[in-house]
C-alpha cells in the first residue's frame, strides 16, 4: 500500500530535508518514526528537498508499507515519535501511481519580510528583518520579468544538481501587509536556491540600490555572481503542492503564516 503523509517542520533546528551524513535532517526523523508505527523499516520520497533552515507548511512525502494501520493511526502513532517541530498534518491512500515527486505538477514558497525599523523577538527565525523602507511596487515590476519559461542560471546556486536550468515560473507576487512583505512564487519546480537569490534580488529593487528592468538583466545575463546576495534561509517556507485533482491530494498547508496574509 502507498501512503501519502503532509508534513510541517520548523526548519531552524535542522541541515534541511534530507538526510544527513552529519548533522540532522528532518527526513531521518520522520522514517524513524514511520518505522516505529509500521514495525519494519521505512524509506519516503518527498516532493521537493528545503535547504537549511527552510520551513514547511505542507511538504509532501510517500511511503510503501504492507502493515496495515488506519490513516488516523498514521498521523497519531508518527507524531507521538516525532519532535515538537516536525508534525504530520493528513495521511491520505492516493494508489499506486501517486508520487510525491514526479506526480506533483506545481510547487509554492512563501518568502517573509518584517520591514520595519524594531526587529522581532517572536519571527526571528521565520522572517528576514529589514529596518530600511522597501518599495513594494518596485519590486513587484522586478518579480514580473521572471514570470514564465526562462533559463534561471542567474539564480541558481553554483552547487546546484539539477540537469536543466529552464523552469517556469506560473505566479510570483509581492505583496505588504503592514509591516510585512510576503514574496510568494508558484513554479513547476525550482532549482538550488532559487527562491532566496530572487528574493535577494528584488529587495535590492526594494532598496532602490538598483532599478526593476536590473532583475531581467539578471536573468538575461545566466550568471550568478551578478545578481547580488541571496535571502536568509529562515525567511523561506514551502507552502503548498499541487497534484493532479484524480489524486485528491490536499496540497496547502496552514492557510496564514500571519494574519491578513493567505
Amino acid at each position: 500500500m502507498r501512503i501519502a503523509l503532509g508534513i510541517e517542520y520548523d526548519g531552524t533546528a535542522y541541515n534541511g530535508w534530507q538526510r544527513q551524513k552529519v548533522g540532522r535532517g528532518v527526513q531521518e526523523l520522520v522514517e524513524k518514526a514511520l518505522t516505529q508505527v509500521a514495525n519494519h523499516p521505512i524509506e519516503v520520497v518527498c516532493s521537493g528537498r528545503t535547504d537549511t533552515g527552510v520551513h514547511a507548511t505542507c511538504q509532501v512525502i510517500h511511503f510503501d508499507t504492507e502493515s496495515e494501520r488506519a490513516m488516523r493511526s498514521w498521523v497519531l502513532g508518527t507524531n507521538s515519535n516525532l519532535p515538537d517541530d516536525i508534525n504530520v498534518c493528513w495521511s491520505k491512500s492516493p494508489g499506486k501511481d501517486f508520487n510525491a515527486r514526479y506526480s506533483a505538477v506545481a510547487r509554492t514558497y512563501r518568502y517573509l519580510i518584517l520591514n520595519r525599523p524594531i526587529r522581532s523577538s517572536l519571527f526571528r527565525h521565520r522572517a528576514w528583518w529589514l529596518h530600511e523602507t522597501l518599495d513594494d511596487s518596485s519590486m513587484q515590476d522586478g518579480a514580473n520579468h521572471l514570470l514564465g519559461k526562462h533559463d534561471f542560471s542567474a539564480f541558481r546556486a553554483a552547487g546546484c544538481q539539477a540537469s536543466t536550468p529552464i523552469r517556469e515560473i506560473m505566479e510570483l507576487t509581492v505583496s505588504r501587509h503592514g509591516d510585512w512583505i510576503s514574496v510568494t512564487i508558484k513554479a513547476n519546480a525550482f532549482l538550488q536556491h532559487m527562491v532566496r537569490n530572487i528574493a535577494g534580488a528584488l529587495v535590492a529593487t526594494g532598496r532602490g540600490d538598483q532599478p526593476a528592468k536590473w532583475i531581467k538583466e539578471i536573468l538575461d545575463g545566466r550568471d550568478r555572481t551578478a545578481g547580488g546576495i541571496a535571502a536568509p534561509a529562515h525567511g523561506l517556507t514551502l507552502v503548498r503542492i499541487d497534484y493532479p485533482p484524480a489524486f485528491d491530494i490536499p496540497g496547502a498547508g496552514i492557510p496564514a503564516l500571519l494574519p491578513g496574509i493567505d
